[in-house]
């Protein structure tokens, strides 16, 4: 078979089953916390035998951006998803989850074409069309979430009777089942169908909820660690990362720290001269009250300057990086048509939103606010079980390590078995 290329990278053909499983929310603490802890022998297995290392993932370090990087090899400025939202050029709100956004073809749809068996499976639906998009899904590719896997249809996701096949029930939006049926699902497809590629999509519930550490987080992560031995033993190259990390984003009292940019802007500047869209926001907005650390600004007085509004965000206490359109794509990669007119990014312990009025913590239930979108919940695990060959190994050793090149380093730089 000959390679297959795809935005600059060529492709072997894979030789066995090659499983990416993107963590959501899988802040390396997590994993050096379980390290420490003992209850991760898997994961400390591959990082023993094959190859660990820390890798950047794209900024705004959002859910659909990275998925988008991962299953094209690509940053947004080429796949062109850069956020869960933006604003089009009548300045309508458009949500970044449909196909015809994705302006790359992925690798995943790119070996179907070309006769391999691949699987897709997001906890996530809002991910789903994406992540299959140009997948024939007649020729026995998979592509569906667990968010609705009682509601899988041949027609639709290339499967039916998901429940019955995975034996556990239809798990609940706001649990950790919904991201271990993720990994259920893949391990019983391995088995039953020994799909060349198969791509593990999980969600951030836990890691927004508890801490590194928690008995709750590492109840999850014994788990996931299981699962993850299973899918090496089953004789696939095991490759894990994450779309981002996740911080703490409260104050010592446990009140979380916010910076309500709408209001100060329309405090300085007066109603409607600007117009501040926060892009993490979703359908699980429980997870993080829609405040994460990266938003958007667009001008809309003609008599204000973005130089003016970047000096006054500057003034602000936990702001880290205010950039203009030009100077944020070009130092995170991001397509220029769908970017604000500045960019605002928090510190480590801050999150920023729009107006009070516009953000509901109810639903933390005064758990302390855990988020992510800034560069600081960039830095991801890149793990892979099997070690990497001479070339792939002094290209990691070299840097820079990128999250998105994790299709490639699995299927291309894994040495191989004797």
């Amino acid at each position: 078979m000959n390679k297959l290329e795809l935005n600059g990278v060529s492709y072997n053909w894979p030789h066995q089953p090659v499983v990416v499983v993107c963590i959501d929310g899988g802040d390396p603490a997590y994993i050096e916390q379980g390290l420490k802890d003992g209850i991760l022998p898997n994961i400390e297995k591959f990082m023993r035998e094959g190859y660990s290392g820390i890798a950047n993932g794209t900024v705004p370090s959002f859910t659909c951006p990275n998925n988008m990087s991962l299953i094209t090899g690509a940053p947004p400025s080429v796949h062109g998803i850069s956020g869960n939202y933006y604003l089009n050029e009548n300045g309508e709100a458009v949500v970044m989850t449909g196909p015809e956004l994705l302006r790359s073809p992925t690798i995943l749809a790119t070996f179907a074409n070309a006769g391999a068996k691949v699987v897709s499976i997001t906890a996530k639906d809002k991910l789903r069309k994406q992540l299959g998009k140009g997948l024939d899904l007649s020729r026995g590719n998979v592509s569906f979430s667990s968010e609705f896997a009682s509601q899988c249809t041949l027609e639709e996701n290339g499967i039916a009777n998901v429940l019955e096949l995975v034996g556990m029930p239809q798990p609940d939006m706001y649990s950790m089942d919904l991201s271990l049926f993720v990994l259920e699902a893949g391990i019983k497809l391995l088995e039953r169908d020994q799909p060349e590629l198969l791509f593990l999509s999980l969600t951030d519930y836990i890691q927004h909820k508890y801490a590194p550490g928690d008995e709750v987080s590492n109840t999850f992560y014994k788990r996931l660690d299981d699962a993850f031995g299973r899918l090496s033993e089953l004789g696939a190259v095991v490759a894990l990362t994450a779309d981002h990390g996740m911080n703490d984003k409260s104050l010592p009292d446990g009140t979380p720290k916010v910076i309500y940019l709408q209001d100060v802007l329309d405090h300085a500047f007066g109603q409607g001269t600007t117009q501040v869209i926060c892009p993490i926001t979703d359908a699980f907005v429980r997870h993080h009250g829609a405040l994460g650390g990266f938003v958007r600004i667009w001008m809309r007085d003609t008599q204000l300057t973005v130089q003016e509004v970047i000096a006054k965000v500057k003034e602000i206490e936990g702001v880290e990086l205010a950039l203009t359109k030009d100077e944020a794509c070009h130092q995170f990669e991001l397509p220029a048509d769908r970017e604000g007119d500045v960019v605002v990014i928090g510190d480590a312990g801050t999150v920023i939103g729009a107006s009070v009025s516009d953000h509901d913590l109810s639903n933390l239930n005064d758990a302390r606010l855990r988020s992510h979108g800034a560069v600081a919940e960039a830095r991801v695990p890149f793990i892979l079980n099997r070690p990497l060959n001479q070339k792939y190994a002094e290209r990691a050793a070299h840097g820079p390590l990128k999250s998105h090149f994790i299709f490639d380093f699995a299927i291309n730089g894994v040495a191989a078995r004797v």
